[in-house]
């Protein structure tokens, strides 16, 4: 009888979920089967990624929509496709358990190596193996969720802050010193005409086939483990090095990434496209030494490269605070600018991207390889901002590659091949992201202004609207019906005035980032003469010339329940600063206060999120 209940208690795999993967069809699909369902809502649960239970680490629906295109229906999975197939429909339990395994040996043998005292090593083992057991039971972890907690026992209970901190050090040490010795300096500036498929033309010609070879020798390298897994490499000759040069480079990705950076290919080079932002994931620490050298190489051409760090230790991963208090690591990003601010607003963010710094520095803010669902809003808004991504490593090529996914940038990974190649895999963006960029806003932001300039020059008063269009969840139809008509009933009751309603401005696939940027230039215009703030006045009247009660939702709400509205009160106040002429009209300045900053691409209070069912 026990047998038979466990049985139907078991998640049932939906039809849907036998469509050809190639169409990226879900491998689940929601209210097709209620046990499947509790199953996933589960999943999240135990794996701690569900935004509802834990809303101060997990990122929110609309920050994970900056980086993955997903149905509204859709929900992300930071793993491949099978192991997650393999923990919802209970599979595939060889993979789950073989993964656990590399996982749980790997801590065995941190702890061999790290602790010296045998009662103390014999302890941590044993409480390591009891943890394991527990989080592996069910087998509804995603190993990467388990390989953190693991770490976590083990650097909480000895205090040891990084345990591979002198491992990485030594890494990074070698590969300084193999790229700074001469048999690396005459390879890499070495000349064989062997490696010309055609001999250019002109002196322009010449110098990009010349920045594409360096390119290519670089990326040879960054697959070379013998550079950093031990000392062998003092004794590499200049030989060595072209040998590394003559490796093959497979997969899909080439050509697309020499077309990215505007490279062409070696016999057919093509005109230096416009400067790129790239978002570039670091992984493995001695890797990163040759990464730098890639990254330096882009920058003189003039891309504009975001180097994304884990937050924390995770094994030999580099990490922020390597990059900070690495000797070696610390000199070669001198002139790096360093974002620090976990909750970077897209306008501080824009300006960085503006600055003259090509390199800049940042955390992902989170502890695994990969997991999208506990960056940190500054590396969500990156990812959103960019041109591109690089990945690194195997382990980062699994998450992008070897998922139905889609994303909103183009997803480049470049790792170890077979037959020691160097494999870059590419994964172009999907097709339906919209994407504004800060200068199609700014370039929106200077239409309204002209319209408003040319209303002054009528003698006509430019009123600005601010009220409520997101701020309730799931009104926001109801929001714009409410201002437009209110604010139809305002130019009826005014003459000479010239009404300016966010509402009208809203595009598909505007966020509140976007809309906040274009409206904050609007704001700081200097053309508007009155600010007038949404009051539950305003609310009522417009309920009432709709013919319609106010919906117990809407009662006694007014601008200060929206957080964008707070924020436009605080420009308002620094504008009439500059302007005191303007006038602000609404409820008072104070009720204002008490609301916090709005959720990443949200349209309504993150703190009003977490009630939400």
């Amino acid at each position: 009888m026990t047998k038979k209940k466990e049985d139907t208690m078991r998640p049932c795999r939906p039809t849907a979920s036998r469509t050809p993967k190639k169409k990226a069809v879900p491998l689940y699909q929601a209210d097709l089967d209620p046990a499947t369902d509790a199953w996933v809502t589960a999943f999240f649960i135990e794996n701690h990624l569900d935004y509802y239970s834990y809303p101060d680490q997990v990122a929110s629906p609309e920050q994970i929509r900056f980086m993955v295109r997903t149905e509204p229906e859709d929900r992300y999975y930071p793993c491949t496709d099978q192991v997650f197939e393999a923990i919802i429909f209970r599979n595939n339990s060889a993979l789950l358990q073989e993964a656990y395994q590399k996982i749980y040996q790997r801590m065995l043998r941190l702890i061999d190596e790290q602790i010296e005292d045998e009662r103390e090593k014999q302890y941590l083992k044993a409480l390591v193996s009891i943890k394991y057991r527990h989080e592996t039971r069910d087998e509804f972890m995603i190993p990467s969720r388990l390989e953190k907690r693991l770490m976590k026992i083990f650097i909480n209970r000895t205090q040891i802050e990084d345990p591979c901190l002198f491992t990485k050090i030594s890494r990074n040490q070698r590969v300084h010193a193999a790229l700074n010795s001469r048999a690396y300096q005459n390879a890499i500036n070495s000349l064989d005409s062997g490696e010309f498929a055609t001999l250019p033309q002109t002196l322009a010609e010449f110098k990009n086939i010349l920045e594409l070879l360096e390119l290519k020798r670089l990326l040879t390298l960054c697959v070379e483990k013998r550079l950093w897994e031990d000392d062998g490499n003092v004794s590499f000759k200049e030989t060595d090095y072209q040998a590394f040069f003559s490796r093959q480079i497979t997969g899909d990705g080439w050509t697309p990434l020499l077309d990215f950076l505007g490279l062409g290919t070696i016999g057919g080079i093509k005109g230096k496209a416009q400067p790129r932002k790239i978002l570039w994931l670091a992984d493995q620490a001695g890797e990163f030494m040759v990464d730098i050298a890639i990254i330096r190489h882009l920058a003189k051409r003039g891309h504009k490269i975001v180097i994304a760090f884990k937050e924390a230790p995770i094994f030999t991963t580099i990490d922020f605070y390597d990059a900070q208090e690495d000797a070696v690591l610390r000199k070669e990003l001198g002139n790096a600018l360093w974002i620090k601010d976990r909750r970077l607003g897209k306008n501080e963010l824009i300006r960085i991207l503006r600055s003259e710094e090509n390199i800049i520095v940042v955390s992902d803010g989170s502890r695994e390889t990969l997991n999208l669902l506990l960056c940190s809003t500054a590396f969500a808004r990156t990812f959103k901002e960019v041109d591109g991504v690089i990945s690194r490593g195997v382990y980062q090529r699994r998450h992008f590659f070897e998922t139905r996914f889609q994303f909103t940038q183009d997803i480049f990974n470049i790792s170890a091949g077979p037959n020691h190649s160097v494999d870059i895999r590419y994964k172009p963006r999907h097709p339906s992201v919209i994407k504004f960029s800060h200068e199609e806003l700014e370039k929106r932001a200077s239409a309204i202004i002209a319209r408003m300039d040319e209303a002054k020059r009528k003698g006509m008063i430019v009123m600005f609207y601010s009220g409520i269009i997101g701020s309730i969840p799931g009104k926001l139809k109801v929001a714009q019906q409410v201002m437009n008509t209110f604010i139809g009933h305002l130019k009826e009751q005014s003459s000479k005035t010239f009404i300016i309603n966010p509402s009208e401005y809203f595009e598909t696939g505007m966020d509140a980032d976007d809309l906040m940027y274009m409206w904050e230039i609007v704001q700081r215009s200097g053309l508007i003469d009155i600010w007038r703030f949404q009051s539950y006045d305003d609310i009522f009247k417009s309920f009432q010339l709709m013919s319609k009660k106010v919906p117990p939702e809407w009662v006694g709400k007014d601008a200060t329940y929206s957080t964008g509205c707070t924020k436009e009160m605080k420009i308002a106040l620094d504008v009439q600063q500059k302007n005191p002429e303007m006038q602000i009209i609404g409820p008072s300045r104070e009720k204002f206060m008490r609301r916090g900053e709005y959720g990443i691409g949200k349209l309504y209070d993150q703190s009003l999120q977490k009630y939400q069912p």
